[in-house]
């Protein structure tokens, strides 16, 4: 063939290529794209979901919680005009109610020996690069504090209700009690500073501390976006951007009270911190949604799972509403999202009572009627949620787990053990002292299933690797092999450490 260059570029000009030869690959790209653009919209849903979850659980502990807590005094004074019909005293969960309350009441008190106004000036004093340390600082503690939180109050409540004729194995109550309430007292002081801390960055003169806060958003995608992540782990940073995102919310409206208690309850200072609390939301959600976006690309998982994430946070709603359930709603969602309530409420409680000076009858009415319209919203959230999560299930195709609920591992109890206690031949389920009941317990996963997602509740399916999909249907030996490993693996276990599940 005659080569010159005129051929060469004659060739460069004219030559063609066909995309349709590898169809599949770039269908696979432009599916990746649209996978992309729903990730927002789908990422949303479910934030607005959780966010509403916690905000149920959040106004729990300001509205029903005292008429629980008055109900259970009520009940244990007037005890012997009724006898003792049974052998408890109280039930168990009124005796979780009067210690939530009890803890509230004394961590309160204990709050205001903490100078909230020392303590600005002392952070306000400390250099830019200091203050941005510190704000890191605060956040890992502030995961440890609830990774570990949780379980002391988990504990303090079961050993206060656990059956009295068993081999006392703990310490006592009272030891469990003083250890819940220096929990909950040194994480209020722990959000406390988090809250002083971003005070000051508001009141920032060239607003330096608050621009460098908010780059330390986007420090997170780094970390995050190019590791590899499954279903379960990506489930459990949801999660954590949930509890992030709603104690965020909080803290900003700490900051407004105080910045508003210092201008007199001014409203035109209000619009001075409107742009920086916008910014700092506006943040929040960027960095979400890029972060998501990209960990969904590189580890190809659809927007759709999105939606099995909403309906696992819904059946937790629906099954705690149960007459027999094994948790209060609020403990479900503070293990599953790692929001606990009670320090944030004893936060919040003292900065209110510091700020809003209550004086004269009048004064005393708005706060009757301002404490009816927060029960009022809490009963009008927990009637859309209980609606929705009712929709999530039955759109997931779960409701049958409501009432044929998966056996699983309980804490204290190895999970050979408790398998050996349950009968699926029978049906029923017999514990150490010989009780039944009437739930049926299946052991084996029913083949030819439409989803994985039908077959398994909401823990199950989500700490179900990728890998193990493909065998769920296998024979009974290996999936008894496979069912201790989830055991280890529960998945409200690592809820704010990180993602820890491999």
């Amino acid at each position: 063939a005659d080569l010159s260059l005129l051929r060469f570029i004659s060739a460069e000009l004219t030559r063609g290529y066909f995309l349709e030869h590898n169809e599949a690959k770039y269908t696979e790209r432009r599916e990746r794209v649209y996978t992309c653009m729903r990730i927002p919209k789908e990422l949303e849903k479910l934030m607005f979901f959780g966010i509403f979850l916690c905000l149920d659980a959040f106004l729990y502990v300001f509205t029903l919680l005292p008429l629980r807590v008055f109900l259970a005094m009520f009940r244990f004074i007037t005890l012997p005009c009724y006898g003792l019909r049974d052998r408890r005293l109280l039930q168990p969960a009124q005796v979780c109610d009067i210690l939530k309350g009890v803890i509230l009441v004394i961590c309160y008190f204990m709050m205001h020996y903490v100078d909230y106004s020392m303590m600005y000036h002392l952070i306000r004093g400390q250099s830019v690069i200091k203050l941005y340390i510190i704000y890191n600082m605060l956040e890992v503690a502030d995961r440890l504090f609830s990774s570990f939180g949780q379980d002391i109050l988990d504990a303090l409540y079961w050993t206060a209700t656990e059956p009295k004729e068993r081999k006392r194995a703990h310490i006592g109550v009272i030891p469990h009690f003083f250890m819940a309430v220096l929990y909950v007292f040194l994480h209020a002081i722990l959000i406390m500073v988090q809250a002083t801390t971003l005070n000051v960055a508001f009141n920032s003169h060239n607003k330096s501390l608050l621009t460098i806060m908010m780059s330390n958003n986007f420090v997170e995608i780094k970390g995050s976006v190019f590791k590899k992540f499954e279903k379960n782990n990506l489930f459990q940073m949801s999660n954590s951007d949930i509890k992030e995102r709603f104690t965020n919310y909080v803290l900003l409206l700490i900051v407004c009270l105080r910045n508003m208690e210092q201008f007199s309850w001014n409203p035109d200072h209000l619009w001075v911190l409107f742009p920086d609390v916008c910014m700092v939301v506006a943040s929040e959600i960027a960095v979400d949604i890029v972060k998501h976006a990209f960990i969904t690309k590189f580890n190809d998982i659809t927007a759709d799972v999105y939606s099995e994430y909403r309906a696992s946070l819904a059946f937790d709603l629906v099954s705690s509403r149960q007459k027999n359930a094994y948790t209060d709603y609020s403990d479900s969602v503070s293990r599953r999202m790692g929001f606990i309530p009670l320090p944030l409420a004893v936060l919040l409680m003292r900065v209110v009572t510091s700020s809003i000076k209550v004086q004269g009858v009048l004064a005393y009415v708005c706060v009757v009627l301002f404490y009816c319209g927060l029960i009022s919203l809490k009963v009008l959230n927990s009637i859309v949620l209980l609606g929705k999560s009712c929709q999530y299930v039955k759109e997931a195709k779960m409701e049958e787990k409501l009432f044929n609920p998966v056996l699983t591992a309980t804490p204290g109890k190895p999970a050979g053990k408790q398998q050996s206690m349950f009968k699926s031949t029978q049906g029923i389920s017999t514990d150490e002292n010989g009780s039944t009941s009437v739930t049926n317990q299946p052991v084996h996963q029913k083949e030819n299933t439409p989803s994985l997602l039908v077959t398994s509740n909401s823990d199950q399916f989500l700490t179900t690797p990728d890998g193990e999909e493909k065998d769920i249907s296998q024979d009974s030996s290996e999936l008894k092999h496979r069912s201790s490993k989830k055991d280890l693996l529960e998945i409200d276990r690592f809820t704010i450490c990180g993602n820890r599940i491999d």
